[in-house]
């Protein structure tokens, strides 16, 4: 009776080894399909459904079907790029005609001279939209990838406001950046865009002889740049609005804009795990503070 009992107890202990090893094996196939769908080397046909259990089955399938998705999908992204491309190469060259028959027009009548001027201004508008329409689209549809890496904050904010001391200086406005010394993980390219964005609508909406300053704070987490003027500033009931594509603020009106600038500085900085805000007191002026990750 006694080896009867153990015979039982040890019939009880291989089975339950047999299913952990089993459990483990399958474990351990599942991992297997999963690294290969994250690396993209998943295939179907390379598995024997025979020897699959009913749950490797279904995550086979499910792999599968996700695979030709991810695949329609990378096909989608290159037609997209491709009639972007297409599509501002075909704007450009219109544009720049427009804009050398509005120089060719300067060199008659006065009357010639002052619609040149005009058709030469929406000509311009029309390149910078259709520049920014392409960006936004191909960073919303994932067609372009930003690329953040640690750096030096105040070469971004030096090269960024570089661009605008000449627009500054014929305004008498007073363009200032603080050297600060912090560093954050952006990408070059793209956040440098972003400023370029703010410092724009800072020094459009400034009105003569007032300030802007850019300047970074580092904290732990974050690092904060932050660009301020002393226009007008953002009313308080718009604050949350003005970051929509195409929305512009009622007293921002007056001003050449297409109000897209603020949405693509949010897009870019949303995309490298930031966030951009607006404070504006009551008294006038505005301070925007976009926010990038240290680590």
């Amino acid at each position: 009776m006694e080896l009867l009992l153990l015979l039982a107890a040890l019939l009880a202990a291989g089975l339950a080894l047999r299913e952990r090893l089993a459990s483990r094996k399958l474990l351990g196939r599942l991992e297997r399909m999963l690294e290969q769908a994250m690396d993209g080397s998943f295939q179907e046909e390379v598995f024997d459904e025979s020897r699959l259990s009913a749950l490797e089955s279904s995550m086979v399938h499910w792999l599968g079907s996700s695979a030709l998705s991810r695949q329609a999908l990378e096909g989608e992204k290159a037609r997209m790029q491709s009639l972007l491309t297409d599509i501002s190469h075909q704007i450009k060259t219109p544009a720049a005609n427009v804009l050398l028959y509005a120089q060719l027009l300067t060199e008659e009548s006065m009357e010639s001279r002052a619609c040149a001027a005009a058709l030469e201004g929406q000509a311009e508008k029309l390149c910078a939209l259709t520049e920014i329409l392409s960006k936004l689209s191909r960073l919303e549809t994932g067609i372009l990838t930003l690329h953040p890496v640690p750096g030096e904050v105040d070469a971004l904010l030096s090269g960024a406001a570089a661009q605008f001391t000449r627009r500054a200086a014929e305004k008498g406005i007073e363009l200032t950046v603080q050297p600060s010394g912090a560093r954050a993980v952006f990408d070059p390219r793209w956040t440098g865009e972003a400023v370029c964005n703010l410092l724009d609508n800072a020094v459009k909406y400034t009105p003569w002889g007032g300030r802007v300053t850019v300047e970074a704070s580092a904290y732990e987490i974050f690092c904060r740049i932050r660009v301020s003027d002393t226009g007008p500033g953002v009313p308080e009931a718009e604050q949350a609005k003005i970051f929509q594509r195409f929305y512009r603020a009622s007293n921002a009106r007056p001003e050449e804009g297409v109000g897209v600038g603020l949405y693509l500085a949010r897009e870019i900085v949303q995309g490298q795990g930031g966030y951009l805000r607006v404070d504006s007191p009551e008294g006038g002026g505005a301070a925007f503070s976009l926010f990038l990750p240290t680590a």
